[in-house]
C-alpha cells in the first residue's frame, strides 16, 4: 500500500506538506504510459558514487538496455544537473532517468532534457519547483542518518557508524564497509540548491520507498509519490534498495522504459 490513512492523516497534519497535497501538488498522474525506451541514465545520491548501480545495471543490460551511471561531482545542484545532462545530450532516443536519494533533486532538474522519456526515483528527494526541500522535510520526523554527517570544512561524509546502521542497514557488513570506504563527499553548497523545474509535473513517474529508512523518512517518501502521482513500489529496505533489492528496483526501470517486467 503505498499511503495508509495514518500515513496521509500525518502528511496532512504536517505543515507546509499539507498544502502541496493541494490540487496543484497532485498533476503527473495524467501524464500517461512511457513510451519505449532503450537508454537509461542513472543519478547517485550523496555518499555514494556512480559505481552504486552496479548490481542493477548488471541486471539490465543483458536485456538490451544501454546504460550510463553520471559520476556527479556533488559540489554545487547546478554543477550535479550539467554533469547529467551532458550524458543525457549523449543518448540516442527516449531515456528513462534514474535518481537515488539525493540524486532525485538532479533528476528533478534534469529530466526536463527533451531525451528523457520517464523518471524513476529510489528513495529520493523529488522537489517542486522553487521548493525549499529541507524545509519540507523538517515537517517530517528526523531520520537517524542526518546526526551522522560530518563536516571537514565544506566537505560532508557520513561517520562509519551512521553509514552502516543508518544509510545500508540491511547491507551484509561487510559489503557494506566496502561502499562506506569509498564514499564520495560531498560540499555543504549543495545543499542549498533549488530546482527551477520539476520534471515530475510533465513527464511519467515511478517512485519505489524503502520502508526501513533511516536516511530519508519513509513518510516523506510516501508524501513525495503520493504527489506526483507516481508509479509506486515500496520495498522493505534500507536507503540503499538498489543493492539490497536489485531485481525489484531493475523491474520498475524496465516499466518505465515501456517493457512487460
Amino acid at each position: 500500500m503505498i499511503m495508509n490513512r495514518r500515513t496521509f492523516s500525518t502528511a496532512m497534519l504536517a505543515g507546509a506538506a499539507a498544502s502541496m497535497l493541494s490540487t496543484k501538488g497532485m498533476a503527473a498522474s495524467a501524464v500517461g504510459h512511457p513510451e519505449k525506451a532503450r537508454n537509461v541514465v542513472f543519478v547517485h545520491g550523496l555518499f555514494a558514487d556512480g559505481s552504486c548501480w552496479s548490481e542493477v545495471i548488471s541486471r539490465l543490460q543483458p536485456k538490451g538496455l544501454n546504460i550510463t551511471s553520471v559520476q556527479n561531482p556533488l559540489t554545487t545542484l547546478s554543477e550535479s544537473v550539467a554533469a547529467a545532462e551532458r550524458v543525457l545530450a549523449r543518448q540516442d532516443g527516449p531515456t528513462v532517468l534514474v535518481g537515488h536519494s539525493f540524486g532525485g533533486m538532479i533528476v528533478t532538474q534534469a529530466g526536463m532534457h527533451p531525451n528523457v522519456s520517464a523518471l524513476v526515483y529510489v528513495a529520493a528527494r523529488a522537489p517542486d519547483a522553487n521548493e525549499d526541500f529541507g524545509a519540507l522535510a523538517k515537517t517530517f520526523p528526523t531520520p537517524p542518518a542526518s546526526a551522522g554527517i560530518v563536516f571537514d570544512g565544506e566537505e560532508g561524509r557520513l561517520s562509519e557508524k551512521a553509514f552502516l546502521e543508518d544509510f545500508a542497514g540491511d547491507i551484509p557488513k561487510a559489503r557494506a564497509k566496502v561502499l562506506y570506504a569509498t564514499q564520495y563527499p560531498f560540499q555543504k553548497k549543495l545543499l542549498a540548491g533549488k530546482v527551477t523545474e520539476a520534471a515530475w509535473r510533465h513527464k511519467p513517474s515511478y517512485y519505489a520507498v524503502s520502508s526501513e529508512d533511516r536516511t530519508i523518512n519513509p513518510d516523506l517518501e510516501r508524501f513525495l509519490a503520493k504527489r506526483m502521482g507516481a508509479n509506486t513500489i515500496e520495498l522493505k529496505a534500507s536507503h540503499l534498495s538498489l543493492i539490497s533489492h536489485p531485481d525489484d528496483i531493475a523491474d520498475l526501470v524496465v516499466k518505465a522504459a515501456g517493457y512487460a517486467a
